[in-house]
């Protein structure tokens, strides 16, 4: 993966995103990954995005999204295990703290948005920010102290959209609510858990069957996913695919 060019980058992701002609600088988002065990398996949470949007119509995906810096603002029950601040913060592009929780804190929100799942803890919560309302509601207090940093990507350039994605992840256990409807914009059709290794075999973008592979392996060495551990980064440079440790 260290050594793949710029034009078997494009043939994986053609049918993924359109091109432009002019760079884009790439947009904060965060993914999150949420995980359950059942016996022996470690299943996985994706959703379909519906046909018709313009970015990865069809695919399975994570919950995620786009950073909204206001998440920055947010209460929470509990602040980013240090170590994972520390690992948002540094490498490339290197962050503020304040940024770095917005980051982190998107991967709630687009998780409440689009499943309907509401991570945190038991408790009252206050906002005026219309997209936290659900855990006003539920009397959730959203927490930060349970998320992973397992995982960074940034979107090549000439692409019409481009995002620099942290992909975190979660147990199950750490969700407080699980609203049976499913998540307000009902962005994926279609949610399912599913064992990694069937999870990889479904209509998935390529660099989510990487991350996904990442994900294996380092479950594999640590089961628990306890803060710490080496965070792959995949970018272009120089007109070369690559993948290095945060």
């Amino acid at each position: 993966m260290d050594g793949m060019t710029k034009a078997e980058v494009d043939k994986i992701e053609r049918s993924i995103i359109a091109h432009s002609d002019r760079p884009i600088r790439p947009r904060d988002a965060a993914t999150l990954i949420l995980l359950d065990r059942k016996g022996d398996d470690v299943l996985v949470l994706m959703g379909r995005r519906h046909a018709g949007h313009a970015f990865m119509p069809g695919k399975f995906v994570f919950p995620g999204g786009r950073t909204d810096p206001a998440d920055s603002r947010i209460p929470v029950a509990a602040a980013l295990h240090p170590e994972q601040e520390a690992r948002l913060i540094a490498g490339p592009g290197r962050i503020s703290a304040a940024r770095a929780r917005a980051i982190a804190l998107s991967a709630i929100r687009e998780t409440y948005e689009e499943a309907g799942l509401l991570i945190g803890r038991k408790g009252a919560f206050a906002t005026v920010r219309p997209d936290w309302q659900g855990f006003a509601e539920h009397g959730v207090q959203p927490s930060l102290d349970m998320l992973r940093f397992v995982a960074r990507a940034i979107t090549p350039p000439n692409r019409v959209r481009r995002f620099d994605t942290r992909f975190f992840s979660a147990w199950r256990d750490d969700v407080a609510v699980e609203l049976p409807g499913g998540g307000p914009t009902n962005e994926l059709e279609e949610l399912v858990w599913l064992p990694l290794a069937k999870a990889r075999e479904a209509d998935i973008p390529d660099i989510t069957r990487m991350i996904l592979d990442e994900l294996q392996k380092r479950l594999a060495h640590d089961p628990l996913l306890r803060p710490g551990g080496p965070v792959p980064f995949y970018r272009l440079v120089r007109n070369r695919f690559t993948r290095e440790l945060l």
